[in-house]
Formats: structure tokens, sequence, C-alpha cells
């Protein structure tokens, strides 16, 4: 299967469709995430109070759970949204941000797999190794953990918790199944930017939003992201550094064409036999 022009024919699909993307994330990016929604073409809700998010989750086209910055309040909101996103099989994207890092943000990460049963899960190499139960290292909410192993990580979490499983770094392995994608689009400098792993989640969940396989719109918002790394980090000037980067980020999203994903994408799929 050619994985680049189905990337395609959804980004113009978001693009028509305006697909709405309802939030409940962390107040560290939550701006840069909604921003990110909107420059692909989709249209962000940032809706987090328990009292309005049944609602609100019921005219959405998919669902973010982040928790980078956790709290009792946001935490039952999350699994109340959750599950009526799963009772009206509204695709849920999940990061466990800094799983790992504390008892609650551990726990709830499981709870939330338990209870709300994502579609898609998508995190750096130490969280997805915290939610498979084995030894990580983490700093902060930061990944301290090598790459090794990606792949067969990712596939092992995905078929035990029957969804797909993003895992974004050096290279990007988005696992399902008997099928995975390896990513090869990014730049370092992506990690020196906070909240570049949440804009890449909040684009999973913009292409999940209209694809009729979360596998290919996790692969898509994670090449997208890395793309858009690669052609804003290219058109930085001399003495232009990360702040004027995050903001030709939003702007490669924002302008991205067809023919920036067909010579720039580089993605790899494969589907094992049996």
């Amino acid at each position: 299967m050619e994985i680049l022009p189905e990337i395609v024919n959804l980004l113009l699909e978001i693009k028509e469709k305006k697909p709405l993307v309802h939030h409940i994330t962390n107040y560290v990016t939550v701006n840069d995430c909604a921003n990110m929604t909107l420059a692909i073409g989709a249209s962000p809700v940032m809706a987090d109070d328990i009292g309005e998010v049944e609602e609100m989750v019921s005219f959405a086209s998919s669902l973010v759970i982040n928790i980078g910055t956790l709290n009792a309040r946001n935490i039952e909101s999350m699994i109340v949204a959750g599950k009526r996103a799963r009772e009206k099989r509204i695709p849920i994207v999940f990061d466990p941000v800094g799983v790992g890092a504390t008892k609650l943000r551990t726990t709830t990460a499981k709870r939330i797999i338990e209870e709300v049963c994502p579609t898609v899960i998508r995190g750096n190499m130490s969280e997805i190794k915290i939610l498979a139960g084995m030894d990580a290292d983490i700093k902060g909410v930061d990944s301290v953990s090598g790459e090794e192993d990606s792949e067969k990580v990712a596939q092992q979490l995905a078929q035990k918790l029957d969804c797909v499983i993003a895992i974004t770094g050096k290279r990007d392995i988005i696992a399902q199944g008997d099928r995975i994608c390896r990513i090869d689009n990014g730049h370092v400098i992506l990690s020196q930017v906070t909240g570049t792993g949440c804009m890449a989640t909040s684009l999973i969940a913009c292409f999940c939003g209209i694809a009729p396989d979360p596998f290919i719109g996790a692969a898509a918002g994670v090449t997208v992201m890395g793309l858009a790394g690669e052609l804003a980090k290219k058109s930085l000037q001399s003495g232009e550094g990360i702040g004027i980067f995050r903001v030709r980020l939003f702007d490669a999203v924002w302008s991205m064409t067809e023919e920036d994903i067909r010579k720039g994408g580089r993605v790899i799929y494969e589907q094992k036999s049996h």
C-alpha cells in the first residue's frame, strides 16, 4: 500500500470538511495545539469542565486526551468524555505525557486505557515502555530511553491494547496488528521546543477525525509534523532560533502542499505475513 497518496487525500479532505477536534489537554501547550489544529484546516475546541464534556464530545469528530498537567478535576472529565466518545465511535487519541514520572500520572494513564480504550496512543519511547510494563528512563516529562527495539515494543503494546501505537523520536514508528510504518521525517530542533509532541497528537486527531483507518490517520499526523519540522528548520536564517522556528512550524503546516508530502515524505509501510 502506498501511504503518501493516502496522506495527501486526507489532507485535502481535512481542509474541505474541517473536522471538530475536542481537546482535554494541558495548559502548557493548549494554545499551540489549538493553532496547530487550525493550521492543518480542522477546528479545535478546548473544553474540559465535567459539566459540558459529554455534550461537547458528542459533536466532535475526534477527542484528544493529554495528561500533561493533571488535576483531580480534569481526570474525571477525561474519563467521562472518553467513555462518551467510545459509545459514539469517535476516535480517541491519548497522549500519556510523563507517564512513569509520578504515581498519579501512571495510575491515571492506566485508568484511561482500561476505562476509555483509546483508538491511538502517541508517546515517546520512555512513555510507551512504561505503558508496556517495561523499565524506562524518564526525566520529568522527557524521554531519555534509547530507541532500540522500538518496533517490537510498539507492536507488542498495540496487540495487547488492541489499538494503534505511535512512538515519536528520531525514527517514528506506527504499529497496529501486523502493520507497521517507519517514518524518517523530522529534525532534532523539534525536541527543543515545548509542545511539539502535543501538537503531533493534535494532528493525529485531525486526521483520525476524517480517516476511516486510524492507522493511516496516525501515520499522516506524524508525517506532517515531521515534514513541517524539516521545512521550518530549512527556512531559518542566520541568527534565528527556536522562537522563529516555532512560528515557522505553524506556517509550514498551514502552507503544506501535495507536492511537499509526495516529495518530502519518508515513510516505509510494511504488512507482515502470518
